[in-house]
């Protein structure tokens, strides 16, 4: 019996929840992630019923050695929840939810997706911040810090985590918060999967029926995009946007001779009252004549637009945090984006601040809360073979935007090497997450991941 059986079989006796081998049919599901691209084939897909299951899967595979993988959504751009040949504990059956209207608090199971929990908390008029898309897992996300359409209006995922549960590579439960571990709670809000497996997660919620909110397509120019971008930058703390430019897509709300040409698809999210949101828009609507305007009083959980279920994207990208966004970046992404042919390419623009801001740059391990735009660039591609081209595309075209000095968000990091990772956190943020993880996982147990290594 090989080490990996011999694991399989113990994990059978101590953990009884759902293992799936490569001949069940739910083995399958457990090694797709949203990402194309990853054709990893792990031992064993190991699905827990709930958390108290989870300690003696971790003791089990850290005892005998075999790689660990730990899936929340399947959202990792460098496919950190699978492993070829090891164990992937996949939380996707762990999704308890306990709402206290009262209180403005939850207690949520990682295992639940952005756009199950919104739903839920939604239907009594309370939000918690998370990303932009619905079926990214609540794990990844707010261990990675979470920045999405609440940023400017009540700051990042983090900040309206109150606490979580851990469980550590010798099967320890740790409930955290900041008098509990306050170190591995500071690690947590920022520094990833790292120091355990965050089973549980305490959240803050705030009241919020109604936002303004959708999609606003502009024509793409010069002027428009920063124009855009100025009246993001001079909204108030309650409007956040997401600003793409791309070719537009033959969406059907679109007038067939806008598909194909170049275009600002932004995305609005007002969380003032609706009463003052025409005001507040305005000066977005008066950049240009919109080519579609889809921006109304609806509920919060409509901002996850719908996705396809089996659209699994394969792209190149690059993500960084930049000083300014100024003519020659617009000139730039404009010029980038028309010349490049690849079947999707995209720059995306996010004016950051606000509550963001306004949150101690040492108070948690994401620590660049003082930049106030943070960029992207992706090339999708269609055959493995593009990917050079695709990304010295997007190389270059990153290194055109950087202005002021270097910096990453790990939760948009792909496969990229120990040098981007070290861009996600500054020296004495990392030297300081070094040691947590010496203190927690000396054994480097948590290494799927982007990994900041005990020693």
């Amino acid at each position: 019996m090989t080490t990996v059986d011999a694991t399989i079989s113990e994990l059978r006796s101590r953990a009884p929840g759902a293992i799936h081998l490569p001949d069940d049919p739910d083995y399958e599901t457990g090694r797709t992630t949203f990402y194309g691209g990853f054709d990893q084939r792990p031992a064993a897909v190991v699905r827990p019923a709930n958390a108290a299951e989870v300690p003696g899967v971790v003791t089990t595979v850290a005892g005998s050695g075999t790689e660990l993988a730990v899936r929340s959504g399947g959202h990792s751009l460098a496919g950190h929840g699978l492993s070829d040949g090891g164990i992937v504990l996949d939380l996707a059956a762990m999704k308890r939810l306990d709402i206290d209207p009262q209180g403005r608090t939850a207690w949520a199971e990682a295992g639940l997706t952005a756009g199950e929990y919104t739903e839920a908390v939604g239907a009594h008029g309370l939000v918690t911040g998370f990303g932009d898309t619905g079926s990214v897992g609540i794990g990844g996300i707010t261990l990675a810090g979470g920045i999405g359409f609440l940023a400017r209006r009540n700051g990042m995922t983090i900040d309206d985590l109150l606490g979580a549960e851990i469980v550590t590579a010798d099967g320890s439960i740790l409930h955290v918060d900041a008098e509990h571990h306050p170190d591995l709670f500071w690690a947590i809000r920022g520094g990833g999967g790292n120091f355990g497996v965050a089973t549980r997660f305490h959240y803050r919620l705030h009241e919020l029926p109604t936002v303004t909110g959708g999609l606003l397509i502009l024509p793409a120019t010069p002027e428009t995009v920063s124009g855009f971008l100025a009246a993001a930058a001079a909204a108030p703390d309650d409007v956040t946007t997401i600003a793409n430019v791309m070719m537009a897509p033959p969406m059907p709300f679109l007038p067939e001779e806008v598909h194909g040409r170049l275009v600002l698809l932004g995305i609005i999210c007002d969380a003032g009252p609706v009463a003052g949101a025409e005001a507040r828009l305005a000066p977005f609507r008066d950049v240009t004549e919109p080519l579609a305007d889809m921006v109304r009083p609806i509920t919060y959980p409509e901002m996850f637009f719908p996705e396809e279920p089996d659209f699994h994207p394969t792209a190149v990208g690059r993500t960084m945090f930049v000083d300014d966004i100024d003519a020659g970046s617009v000139d730039a992404i404009l010029t980038r984006i028309v010349e490049s042919d690849a079947p999707m390419r995209v720059a995306q623009l996010r004016v950051l601040g606000g509550a963001m801001a306004r949150v101690p740059e040492d108070a948690t391990a994401f620590a660049h809360r003082r930049r106030p735009y943070m960029a992207s660039v992706a090339a999708f591609y269609t055959d493995p073979t593009e990917v050079p081209a695709r990304t010295q595309w997007v190389v270059d075209f990153a290194s055109e935007l950087q202005r002021g000095e270097e910096a990453a968000y790990v939760g948009f990091l792909a496969d990229e090497g120990e040098d981007r990772l070290r861009l996600a956190y500054p020296k004495p943020t990392w030297d300081r997450l070094v040691g947590v993880k010496r203190r927690y996982d000396p054994d480097n147990v948590f290494r799927r991941n982007h990994n900041i290594a005990p020693a």
